[in-house]
């Protein structure tokens, strides 16, 4: 795909935007938190590609670039938001507690598949993923976006934040352990007497 947007094919645009539009739009809501904002930051972020598609060196990492473009229209678009925050809040000396005593293990969101898929397809529990992630102060969760939701590989996520390789590794270990906690909290309250699911 990237080397025929660089032709400048047009059916190549229509998939690109076909392709990228939603995730783009779900990415940018998840680290801006409004939906306002974030239709904003996909359109703006699809305009700079076709704008800047003669700049991407390298085609096999058309995803990675992207993205990164939408990491820097989503910190401009906070910036400038009505709905920013007055202040930023860090939670970075939150230390997740262990669920055994043998220690933490690193959660996947691929885990996710494993739950009956009338539980993963319910609507209450994707509000509730959504609800998780947009929790996770925004060090961590950017990482976790790029990584778990998007698939970036661990040095595409590093070179889209500007991070080393172990911090990403490091906020990803922590975001996963917030996400896990809360997902946990929202099984256990939707958990009938009993241990069986309705």
């Amino acid at each position: 795909m990237a080397a025929r947007l660089l032709r400048g094919d047009e059916d190549a645009f229509t998939a690109f935007v076909e392709n990228f539009h939603s995730r783009l739009a779900q990415y940018s809501f998840l680290m801006c938190g409004q939906r306002e904002d974030a239709e904003e930051v996909a359109q703006e972020t699809l305009l700079k590609v076709f704008e800047r598609i003669g700049e991407l060196r390298e085609p096999g990492r058309l995803k990675a670039w992207v993205f990164r473009i939408a990491k820097n229209e989503c910190l401009m678009k906070r910036r400038k938001s009505v709905f920013a925050p007055a202040a930023e809040l860090s939670l970075d000396e939150l230390r997740p507690r262990a669920s055994d005593g043998a220690g933490t293990t690193a959660f996947e969101i691929a885990d996710w598949t494993a739950l009956p898929e009338d539980l993963v397809l319910d609507t209450e529990l994707r509000d509730a993923i959504a609800r998780a992630l947009r929790a996770v102060p925004e060090i961590y969760r950017s990482v976790v976006l790029l990584r778990d939701v998007e698939e970036l590989s661990t040095a595409e996520t590093a070179e889209i934040l500007d991070l080393s390789l172990d911090t990403v590794k490091q906020r990803l270990h922590r975001g996963r352990l917030l996400l896990r906690e809360s997902i946990d909290q929202y099984l256990r309250a939707r958990k009938p007497e009993g241990g069986r699911h309705a």
